[in-house]
């Protein structure tokens, strides 16, 4: 049952032979792909709430997180170079693991792509309203974040808070940009990059001196400790290394363009690992530098001698962030934050400018990403056929669209970053362990079959990749991996009354080919995360 409907590679694979693409790209290509695809979101959100997790001892939590997707990077990428076509790793593990493993892990990338684009929208939220305050133009707090929440183990918002505008704003912008069918060109996107990376740069090139004059700074390291993933608390180390593994999430963009790859067996491990190592070094000297200028030590609340939780209303309200020279944990734009403190208002505002304007950019890759999912899913019978509906003017999968962008700005209208991006990890770690299981059980069932790039040293890298994922999972606090439990039986109950009666492979029906589901449609063409 577990490992039934299994969805023909034979079939697959012809779709993919008729749309094969020239091969091209070489090493370095897929290294500049890489480093612009993964270099952006997390960093420039998540290093508050790294730091009100680990301490200086994020800087170990980026390495963490680094070498787990590079792991999971590798077992990607093979299933990639076999399966190049659209669905990623739902379509992967359909052909692979059956239906029932491909429908969770289809549902789990919900997870990773709303939230995360959800997280991204927040973030930039962050860096508009800084920026706009830095220039003099101040919005009510109660329309920049969400409500007080308390229920249960989720917490939330601010006090005063209503809705976080900005937020729901950026997403209804990007809905109906992808909607109307709105293309980005190669050229924006390495404009985008290029932002990105300089913002980084100019951070790295100001704080990182800073460093020999601060080494008081670095004490203690780990304040709270290497983590235990048995904890429900999801601090230390290992829970900072689970909540910026959103950082590092985009390899994608080199796996799949595993078909457009010269000698890929070569090419694609290095595109892979250099991309992933230079982001990695990247991120410990911005990580460094934000510790060495500044300071990166949780915040303590005073009544209790306890550390805050996160991204908690009794963070945000406490005295210390309220303060004229609140801690970086309270920072919702951290980078830009810092250098304002230690440098000077021009070169944070230049760096906020930067993010303000390269984020929305992410959000849209991340929602279009999660409309494909979703449309995949509606074409197998997984989910309602009214899901894939094709726009008749802008050729486009409108109502998915629609339905992707109501959820996202919900969630990003009352949510804090670091929580949407701690439930998207659950999804993606999920998701990656399946991907890394698939390869293993393809190599056992067939290992004759063609492999235009295979995983080194598999049954080390796959097992590692696997056990990584479950460890980075285990560290996340108890909300993020109850939420995704919770998640899990609401699609299992939705499969078995819906799906597993609607789908077509069960029902014998023939596949509707790559290239005809999708002609006709102009989605936005993804180049960065």
């Amino acid at each position: 049952m577990i490992f039934g409907r299994v969805k023909s590679l034979d079939a697959i694979l012809a779709t993919a032979e008729k749309k094969s693409l020239k091969r091209s790209l070489g090493a370095f290509q897929l290294t500049m792909l890489g480093i612009g695809a993964v270099i952006g979101t997390g960093i420039f959100v998540l290093t508050a709430t790294a730091a009100q997790k680990a301490g200086p001892g994020m800087m170990i939590s980026f390495i963490v997180a680094g070498t787990v997707c590079a792991l999971a990077a590798l077992c990607y990428s093979e299933l990639a170079s076999m399966v190049p076509v659209a669905g990623s790793a739902y379509t992967y593990s359909y052909a692979v693991m059956g239906e029932l493993l491909a429908w969770m892990v289809g549902w789990a990338l919900i997870l990773e792509y709303a939230l995360g684009a959800s997280a991204v929208a927040v973030g930039w939220s962050g860096h508009i309203v800084g920026f706009l305050d830095s220039v003099g133009v101040h919005l009510p707090h109660a329309l920049t974040v969400g409500p007080k929440i308390e229920w249960g183990i989720l917490k939330g918002g601010e006090v005063g808070g209503i809705v976080n505008l900005p937020a729901v704003i950026i997403t209804a912008l990007v809905t109906w940009l992808l909607v109307v069918g709105t293309k980005e060109s190669a050229t924006v996107n390495a404009v985008l990059v290029a932002i990105k990376v300089t913002a980084l740069t100019l951070f790295v090139i100001i704080t990182v001196p800073m460093i020999f004059g601060h080494t008081p700074n670095f004490q203690p390291f780990v304040p709270r400790g290497w983590g235990n993933p048995l904890s429900s608390e999801g601090v230390g180390v290992l829970g900072a290394a689970a909540s910026i593994f959103f950082a590092y999430v985009g390899f994608d963009a080199v796996s799949t363009a595993a078909e457009e790859t010269k000698n890929p067996q070569r090419n694609v491990p290095i595109g892979l690992i250099a991309s992933l190592a230079i982001c990695t070094v990247f991120y410990l000297l911005v990580a460094g530098g934000v510790i060495g200028s500044f300071g990166a030590q949780p915040l303590l609340d005073p009544a209790t001698g306890k550390y805050f939780v996160e991204g908690s209303p009794e963070l945000y309200g406490s005295a210390a962030c309220h303060a004229a020279h609140a801690p970086l944990v309270c920072s919702k734009e951290a980078l830009a934050y810092v250098l304002r403190e230690v440098s000077s208002p021009w070169t944070g505002w230049l760096v906020g400018l930067a993010a303000t304007i390269a984020l929305p950019s992410v959000v849209l890759l991340m929602m279009y990403g999660q409309t494909r999912i979703f449309f995949v899913m509606a074409r197998d019978g997984l989910l309602p056929q009214k899901l894939a509906t094709v726009h008749p003017k802008f050729r486009t999968p409108w109502v998915v669209t629609i339905v992707t962008g109501i959820a996202v700005a919900i969630c990003a209208a009352f949510l804090p970053v670091g929580t949407l991006a701690d439930y998207s990890n659950s999804g993606t770690l999920f998701a990656f362990a399946a991907v890394s299981l698939g390869v293993l059980i393809l190599r056992k069932r067939d290992p004759g079959r063609a492999r235009p790039f295979r995983t080194p040293a598999i049954w080390v890298i796959a097992p590692a990749s696997i056990i990584g994922c479950v460890v980075l999972f285990a560290s996340l606090n108890i909300a993020s991996k109850l939420v995704f439990l919770v998640w899990a039986a609401v699609g299992l109950v939705f499969y078995f009354l819906y799906g597993y009666r609607k789908s077509h492979v069960g029902r014998g029906l023939v596949d509707v080919p790559e290239h005809e589901a999708y002609e006709g449609t102009e989605p936005p063409v993804p180049g960065t995360h």
